[in-house]
């Protein structure tokens, strides 16, 4: 593993993966200031969870470092921008900085899943729960193209985009292997998925 000095959003229910991409929109001050210095450096924000409310939160132990890939700034200030991820990481400890943004010592992991493909039983079951949880959660899909991803895609998109709640979303940053995270995946469809006809879907924290 090699170590590195982060700079941290933390954000509930947004996680990313290496490869994947994720849209968003900055309008917090101390994000705003993240985002600038990211830009003058070397464009990169590391990607983790809070572990609960307020200006500073504790955080769970395993984030993802991306990249701005693509950024519109606005003249009030405000960005969007689009993050592509590089490699998760395993905070060491939090810095005492003065910036107005967080900072952590990360050991960054040996990302290696990218040529790791799933059985055709994994693959299958993979397609089928996630039919069955877009149909009961009343989500249009374009399963074309989604029968084009490969194994890598497929899993690391799911995992990144499905409404579980965050500590869930946690658990399928923190697998390692595809097929485990294949897995983990279908099992939360199944959990997930059951709805007796009230409003209280599972979404995104």
């Amino acid at each position: 593993m090699t170590t590195q000095r982060i700079s941290i959003f933390p954000l509930t229910g947004a996680i990313i993966f290496p490869s994947m991409q994720l849209p968003l929109h900055i309008f917090e001050p101390r994000y705003r200031d993240l985002v600038s210095d990211s830009l003058a450096r070397d464009r990169k924000i590391g990607m983790i969870q809070p572990k609960g409310q307020g200006n500073q939160p504790p955080l769970f132990n395993v984030g993802c470092l991306a990249r701005i890939q693509d950024v519109e700034a606005m003249d009030d200030g405000r960005y969007n921008i689009i993050l592509e991820g590089v490699q998760r990481f395993s905070v060491i400890r939090e810095l005492d900085v003065t910036t107005s943004f967080r900072q952590v010592e990360a050991d960054l992991w040996v990302e290696d899943e990218m040529g790791e493909t799933l059985s055709l039983a994994e693959r299958a079951s993979m397609e089928i729960e996630s039919r069955r949880f877009a149909e009961s959660q009343g989500y249009n899909v374009d399963w074309a193209a989604v029968s084009q991803l490969d194994d890598y895609s497929l899993v690391n998109a799911i995992a990144q985009i499905a409404p579980f709640d965050f500590a869930a979303k946690q658990a399928l940053l923190e697998a390692r292997g595809l097929s485990d995270r294949a897995d983990t995946i279908v099992q939360l469809m199944q959990f997930f998925g059951r709805h007796d006809g009230s409003d209280d879907r599972v979404t995104l924290q």
